[in-house]
């Protein structure tokens, strides 16, 4: 077997501290040494290509900088000399010996011995061929809020077949029950209508399944091929046939709290989410409706206009099988439950409201028609806004979720247009205005003679009670007290209540706070630790609807650069590959497999190793007690042989 050996004389980072002429007198017998000029330069590449076709080289060592830059360089040379590119290993002679080794002679030998490692290394290695499979283009999307909204129109722009899945009736997400939006108080159902409506009947909408009601209950495959079992709920409304005039509402004989108005109103047993909602059809909640409970009633159908096939009250629940490429996760968030900080009220005293609550009492679709009215019917003359209701406290949540300062400001800004003259009461921990629009809010806010700011430390130190009619909120061990008609929380943002489920299903990874993990915190917010499962919006971490929106789009790009109709997915062989005849089925590698690509054959009762999703880590290598698992390009022989050339 004949072994190339080629030095690259880089300039100041190799040459002025390692003579080549003195590791090549440290080569054993046979092996060709050959110094290089930057090797990854055309000229040295075409030195290294020429070389090795001339000299018959049938396994390669670089010595040079290191492989995270190099190395697929080097891999298409060899490739293009007609040699497996994997019959190549490389030395880092610059980081690893040039850069920190001050005595010449000392590099030289140091350099001597690292490469005669890799010349054992390189004996040992076997040649790899990559695989190629058939990708499927469409896509899922779970959550039809803006991020995933805008995620699903964008690929279906792009030609793609997008399924998307949402668990309520309607579609928008929180935004769309918000009257007006920060910084700019642009109207939430406005802004997003023109996408709603192009998702809904745009130019793209035939490439967007939309399936409302729905939940995802398995998803198994890989990058590429995932097969998804999807709940579909029965509406008993047909949404094509249904004009959505609301003749059937007033009939309806049973009523029950609205919960999308967090219970501060009633809604029919047919009913629409609120007004406004899209798609522009009721639903039947089958819990209270007097005829799928088995009685007799026919209040709807006989008032609809259309006629009484609208309504199918024999749809039953179904469970869909799509095949798709992608997943985005796009499922929103939720609020801390302010019932853990037992000194606010919250859910004790009337008249204490969440910041969403507060918001759909601001909406004209709202629970009493965008009017601010106390549970007696009044209006309040002073209200106080708790910004940070459990966030930045180490008792609750630690983090800063970032938009609750600025639609505290929104807040008061249309407490103040409503109600001119109203008393507002801040109570903050830190003013958090990030922007360049966002100040505006704060400044009017801060101007507003109206308005008083009050720092406090901890939500443990803020105790709410009743007196006189009104709301005493005492600050702890900050003295005084301040007499309010309403309280608003502005509670932190969480992950949403199905996230640990739906993250089960996926085995997608979440962090400490129980919001999905991204790939890379900066670098790749959008991407999750399992190829091929994206992340966009409050999913993945408390954000404003911009953010929200660029994370979807940046999910759509990442999903139309890789996922491309036609288009093979290449699967590289540095992966783990099971030996079935040494493996007695403990799945000690499934438990540590961190990218969950080791599965068990129950048939066979051994472990299996999906190529397209394993990463080459070795950690289920390492587990094995029984050594059945081999890593391909680190065998435990390459490994050995590399650690007994060092110490020679």
């Amino acid at each position: 077997m004949k072994i190339g050996v080629y030095f690259c004389n880089c300039g100041t980072n190799i040459k002025d501290k390692i003579d080549p002429e003195k590791v090549k007198t440290q080569m054993p017998p046979g092996a060709h040494f050959e110094t290089v000029d930057f090797a990854c330069s055309e000229d040295g590449k075409k030195q290294i290509e020429d070389s090795l076709k001339e000299n018959r080289i049938e396994r390669v060592v670089i010595s040079a900088c290191s492989p995270r830059e190099h190395e697929n360089t080097f891999m298409r040379v060899l490739s293009r000399a007609g040699i497996n590119p994997y019959l190549m290993h490389m030395v880092n002679v610059r980081e690893q010996v040039a850069w920190v080794t001050e005595d010449s002679a000392k590099a030289a030998e140091k350099a001597g011995r690292y490469i005669n490692s890799a010349i054992k290394r390189v004996a040992l290695h076997d040649p790899l061929d990559k695989k190629e499979i058939v990708m499927c283009p469409d896509v899922l999307v779970i959550g039809a809020g803006p991020a995933g909204l805008k995620a699903a129109l964008s690929l279906a722009e792009a030609g793609r077949k997008v399924a998307v899945v949402e668990k309520t009736p309607v579609i928008g997400g929180m935004p769309v029950r918000f009257e007006d939006l920060f910084p700019n108080m642009e109207c939430g159902p406005c802004m997003l209508e023109p996408m709603m409506g192009d998702v809904l009947h745009g130019e793209y909408s035939e490439n967007i399944e939309l399936m409302t009601l729905s939940e995802v209950m398995e998803v198994t495959g890989f990058y590429g091929n995932f097969i998804v079992k999807i709940k579909k709920s029965p509406r008993h409304v047909d949404t094509h046939k249904c004009i959505g005039c609301g003749e059937c509402i007033a009939v309806c004989p049973s009523s029950a709290k609205n919960e999308f108005n967090y219970g501060m109103n009633e809604r029919k047993a047919v009913d629409f989410p609120f007004m406004g909602a899209l798609p522009n059809a009721p639903f039947i909640d089958r819990d209270k409706c007097i005829r799928l409970q088995g009685k007799e009633c026919t209040a709807c159908s006989d008032a609809c206009p259309v006629g009484e096939d609208v309504f199918l009250f024999d749809e039953k629940e179904e469970v869909i099988e799509r095949n798709v490429g992608a997943v985005v996760v796009a499922v929103g968030s939720s609020l801390y439950d302010c019932k853990n900080i037992p000194g606010l009220g919250y859910g004790k005293t009337a008249d204490i409201y969440t910041s969403a609550e507060f918001e759909r009492m601001l909406a004209s679709n709202g629970p009493t028609g965008g009017e601010i009215k106390t549970s007696k019917g009044g209006v309040p003359v002073s209200t106080a806004i708790v910004h940070c209701a459990g966030s930045l406290d180490k008792n609750h949540m630690e983090y800063c979720s970032g938009i609750c300062c600025q639609y505290a400001f929104k807040f008061n800004h249309m407490i103040e247009k409503k109600l001119p003259g109203t008393k507002i009461y801040h109570f903050y921990k830190e003013m958090v205005v990030p922007g360049k629009e966002e100040f505006s809010l704060y400044l009017h806010a801060r101007d507003n003679p109206n308005s008083v700011f009050i720092r406090y430390q901890t939500a443990d130190s803020l105790s709410v009670s009743e007196r006189d009619g009104g709301k005493v909120i005492k600050i702890t061990g900050a003295g005084g007290e301040v007499l309010v008609d309403m309280v608003v929380l502005c509670p932190a943002v969480v992950p949403a209540a199905e996230s640990g489920k739906l993250g089960a299903i996926l085995e997608a990874a979440q962090d400490r706070f129980g919001f999905f993990e991204e790939l890379h915190g900066r670098m790749d917010s959008a991407q999750s630790k399992i190829r091929g499962i994206y992340l966009a919006g409050t999913c993945q971490s408390p954000m404003d609807i911009q953010k929200s929106m660029n994370q979807g789009m940046a999910a759509a790009g990442y999903i139309l650069s890789g996922l491309v109709a036609g288009k093979k997915l290449e699967i590289k062989p540095i992966t783990a590959v099971v030996d079935s005849d040494r493996c007695s089925g403990c799945r000690v590698c499934i438990s540590v497999c961190p990218y969950k690509a080791v599965s068990f054959d129950a048939g066979k009762e051994v472990s299996v190793v999906n190529d397209v999703l394993c990463q080459g880590c070795g950690t289920c290598v390492a587990a094995c007690p029984s050594g059945a698992i081999k890593g391909n390009h680190f065998t435990n022989e390459e490994i050995l042989a590399e650690i007994e050339g060092v110490l020679k």
